[in-house]
């Protein structure tokens, strides 16, 4: 998602439009580089103005990333608590929709529309609700994501300073996420009928991984859209689920494929 350099600089830019460049430039650069790698000269240079216009804008560098964080930490626990209580308000939620299941023939309008030869197929159907909370929260994620995928790894970052009050508000936005992930993967395990507080902390570890492993997928993937994301991740649940029936029923490991004993 190249953020393509302006060599407009600064005359004739208003500067509520050159602050929304420097943010978007500046969220691609801390996302894919990292605070301690990430360089201001290199965010200028994206923008097509100078350093130090960067830090009459915003501040310190430390400034400039919390400036990036913040909306996308304040939009990401939105959308993910919206979508669980979609998901409660549906009903029992399963991992993967039925080959059969009715699509829905619009996305939600919110939702940005793809460019290029997907753009068609983008517009198609999104899973519906019956397709499960998990699959509710991920559309949700690649929405919130569209068109600054790297600011999902901002909330993740591990190199910002300690005690600085933008690695305060990471893990106050990461807490947050991990609490919606926690209390989802151990009402699944319980609509199950798993109780085992081991296996709610294993799933919940697989799924936290498992989005950020999508998520740079989608990265190196531009043309695929929010929605055909969502579908992607159906189809690959339900050969999940596929993969273990005998599992579900108590079986043991060592018959599943690959599996030892």
């Amino acid at each position: 998602m190249a953020t393509p350099p302006s060599r407009a600089g600064t005359k004739g830019v208003p500067r509520a439009r050159r602050e929304e460049q420097i943010l978007a430039a500046a969220t691609e650069e801390f996302g894919s580089r990292g605070y301690a790698a990430a360089s201001l000269p290199a965010v200028a240079a994206r923008v097509g103005v100078t350093k130090t216009l960067l830090h009459q804008y915003f501040g310190a560098k430390q400034d400039l990333y919390l400036a990036c964080l913040t909306p996308v930490g304040d939009r990401l626990v939105a959308v993910m608590r919206a979508a669980v209580a979609e998901g409660a308000a549906a009903g029992p939620s399963v991992t993967a929709p039925s080959a059969a299941a009715p699509s829905v023939t619009a996305p939600s309008a919110a939702a940005p529309s793809a460019a290029g030869p997907s753009a068609a197929a983008s517009s198609a159907a999104a899973p519906p609700a019956a397709a499960g909370t998990p699959l509710l929260v991920l559309r949700a994620i690649f929405t919130a994501l569209e068109g600054r995928r790297e600011a999902w790894f901002l909330v993740y970052e591990t190199s910002l300073p300690p005690g600085s009050e933008a690695a305060r508000r990471a893990a106050e936005y990461r807490a947050a996420v991990n609490r919606l992930a926690a209390d989802g993967t151990a009402g699944l395990l319980a609509a199950a009928g798993h109780e085992d507080p081991l296996d709610a902390d294993a799933l919940n570890h697989v799924w936290q991984g498992l989005v950020a492993t999508l998520v740079r997928w989608w990265i190196k993937h531009p043309d695929q859209s929010p929605d055909a994301m969502a579908r992607r991740c159906a189809r690959l649940f339900a050969v999940a689920a596929a993969l273990a029936p005998a599992a579900a029923q108590g079986d043991v490991p060592g018959n599943l494929p690959g599996g030892a004993g």
